[in-house]
């Protein structure tokens, strides 16, 4: 836990925050905080900031936060993702809050089971609890807004270009014979839209639908890689790219 993630309504009107539960554990058993000690804190979906130990025990901490002015930047990089296997989605959930994604559409393919959206990695109560567990790892504030789209043709038809208008948009499949860094050459500036399909493929009629919105497509070479694997390398280089 790098970074102390607090919500708006954790702290008064003077700035102070009585913590309990996982974060005043943390605090207290692994950094072994005592008064006056600083440590980094972060509002969620806010600035960065400082918070000073007032008090601590085992069971609970109080610090009095100071925020910066201003959040940084909002991220770069969103995901269409066609809905993985539950138990792959659970561990990628902070991974991707981690690699700094703002939006993440959860997208049923043609080689998508239907019953992966009736999981329970898809409630908000426990996906938002990994995502805040990945900002805090990274250092991020920005909590990923998630969406679910269990429709394919709905979503791409009706929704995909509004929500996307001003993204260069990528589109990864094993038939692409670019590579991603070909694509980016000049240097990727602005906001991304990267859509990562099953690990299966996409089909060629969803291909089809996405180049005909101004999808670009590429590969990752020879190799076919696990949902996972993909997503996290492929964000991995966007994030290197707009550094």
């Amino acid at each position: 836990m790098n970074l102390i993630i607090l919500k708006a309504e954790e702290l008064d009107a003077a700035g102070r925050t009585v913590l309990a539960g996982e974060r005043a554990r943390h605090i207290h058993k692994v950094l072994k905080a005592e008064p006056g000690k600083r440590l980094r804190i972060g509002l969620l979906n806010g600035a960065f900031g400082m918070g000073t130990v007032e008090a601590v025990d085992a069971g609970k901490v109080v610090l009095s936060c100071e925020l910066e002015p201003e959040p940084p930047p909002e991220p770069q990089v969103d995901l269409v993702l066609a809905m993985p296997r539950p138990k792959v989605l659970k561990r990628l959930w902070a991974q991707l809050a981690a690699l700094g994604v703002g939006r993440i559409v959860l997208l049923r393919a043609d080689k998508v089971e239907r019953y992966y959206f009736d999981s329970h990695v898809l409630d908000p109560d426990f996906y938002n609890k990994l995502l805040i567990e990945g900002l805090q790892q990274a250092r991020c504030t920005h909590l990923p807004q998630v969406m679910i789209r269990p429709l394919f043709k709905p979503f791409v038809e009706d929704e995909l270009e509004a929500m996307f208008s001003s993204h260069r948009k990528l589109l990864a499949d094993p038939s692409g014979e670019k590579g991603l860094a070909a694509l980016l050459m000049p240097k990727a500036d602005g906001r991304v839209v990267l859509a990562i399909g099953p690990e299966g493929g996409w089909t060629p009629y969803e291909l089809d639908m996405f180049g005909a919105r101004g999808f670009e497509l590429f590969g990752m070479g020879r190799r076919i890689l696990r949902t996972d694997t993909a997503a996290i390398g492929l964000l991995a280089m966007l994030s290197m790219e707009q550094a």
